[in-house]
């Protein structure tokens, strides 16, 4: 199978500022991140792709694959294609597939808000620790539905703003700081998927201090491919 027949990338935008990728912050970042990310969270994404059961020959599409922290955990047997906006990151990503001569996986730059691809296009979408860092999380979802077949599956692995008051409030407080490094704490779960055709399978946290959740979700039958979101 041939991946390029599904990915037609086009030119992206780098006019507005907070495109975060796109920014000198990642490039600068891309080195490290490979080298401590995965330590930070590569467990918890590992551990949610082996639960969602990718079956062989599925399409699945990664959206902000970074340096690729996660490919080596898709099953050799899917089509697997990763995007992002940061080219230094995609270099570092590019290599590793170099290296361990994958032949089911392929990477392009693309925005995360503007996916270049046809409508229902992917069995399974997958996104880790990227919503919060976009300028749009809404339009941002909305893509990842477009671009997910009815039936299909999308797990998100982020962190999201705690229901409990007090501990909101503290990571809140934080954020004033984390804005100037291209994410944002206070995203709602509900604020992000609300009237999405999206029925959440599992919603979980990998253990009680974790700060991050992940979310199981499957793309309802019979809706439409093209969302209003603003």
């Amino acid at each position: 199978m041939n991946l390029s027949s599904i990915r037609k990338p086009s030119r992206v935008r780098r006019t507005t500022p907070r495109e975060p990728h796109a920014s000198r912050l990642y490039r600068n970042l891309a080195p490290a991140y490979e080298r401590v990310w995965p330590m930070v969270a590569g467990r918890g994404i590992w551990s949610a792709i082996d639960s969602i059961g990718i079956l062989p020959g599925q399409r699945v599409l990664e959206v902000g694959v970074g340096t690729g922290v996660a490919l080596a955990r898709y099953p050799r047997n899917a089509w697997v294609t990763g995007v992002d906006l940061s080219d230094e990151m995609l270099a570092q990503c590019q290599r590793q597939i170099a290296v361990a001569g994958w032949k089911h996986v392929d990477v392009a730059r693309m925005n995360a808000e503007e996916l270049n691809f046809p409508d229902e296009s992917f069995d399974v979408v997958t996104s880790f620790h990227v919503v919060s860092v976009v300028s749009n999380p809404r339009r941002m979802m909305s893509e990842v539905v477009r671009v997910c077949k009815p039936g299909g599956r999308i797990l998100i692995v982020n962190h999201f703003r705690s229901p409990n008051p007090w501990i909101a409030r503290m990571v809140d407080s934080a954020g004033k700081v984390t804005r100037h490094f291209g994410w944002r704490t206070d995203l709602e779960f509900k604020e992000m998927i609300a009237e999405l055709p999206l029925s959440v399978d599992r919603l979980f946290k990998p253990s009680p201090m974790s700060l991050f959740t992940t979310m199981v979700a499957t793309k309802k039958a019979n809706s439409s491919p093209r969302l209003a979101v603003g």
